[in-house]
């Protein structure tokens, strides 16, 4: 797995940066599905991180966005809060899980072509570490270890700024041609 740089400060940037186009673009929504099957997952993901395209409504409830994406990675940032913790005070299972699913999905995504798209089959989780209010940032990375014509393997690691490990996982995605939704 690639290496991540572990500096809150450059976080901080990165965030800033693609919040401020995120802003200033279309904001929070969901894709019509008859414009996407001609383009490719990257260039989806790409025109997302420049504002072009709507962000899931999802990202904005559990505070986190995507910060990074090439072919076969996809890197996401969240910032737990008060409204994640669970009853014993850690941030809740489901937001490490939740997190380390975009990562990997959207990692998936990058490598498929124009008129493919995918489902989650399995997802695989390891939480290693609690995330306590204290944590201010995660980073969730998600690279591919597989993409082929009907399936797609991914790993992802769940870190903070100073390299702790808090989660990794894994999923295995189902791939298939794209169809319009009927209307």
């Amino acid at each position: 797995m690639t290496q991540v740089p572990t500096n809150l400060e450059a976080w901080l940037a990165d965030e800033a940066a693609v919040r401020a186009r995120i802003d200033a673009g279309v904001g929070p929504g969901v894709n019509d599905p008859a414009t996407l099957i001609d383009v490719s997952g990257l260039e989806l993901m790409q025109a997302m991180l420049r504002g072009e395209r709507p962000t899931p409504p999802i990202a904005h409830t559990l505070d986190f966005l995507i910060v990074e994406v090439t072919r076969g990675r996809a890197i996401f940032q969240g910032t737990p809060r008060h409204e994640h913790l669970n009853p014993l005070g850690t941030v809740h299972g489901g937001w490490f899980a939740t997190l380390l699913d975009s990562a990997l999905g959207c990692a998936v995504h990058t490598t498929l072509p124009a008129g493919r798209a995918y489902t989650t089959a399995e997802l695989s989780v390891k939480l290693v570490r609690a995330i306590t209010p204290k944590v201010q940032r995660v980073r969730a990375i998600g690279e591919v270890v597989h993409s082929g014509r009907q399936l797609a393997t991914a790993e992802a690691r769940l870190v903070g700024p100073d390299g702790t490990l808090y989660a990794h996982g894994s999923t295995t995605c189902l791939v298939f041609e794209a169809r319009p939704a009927a209307r």
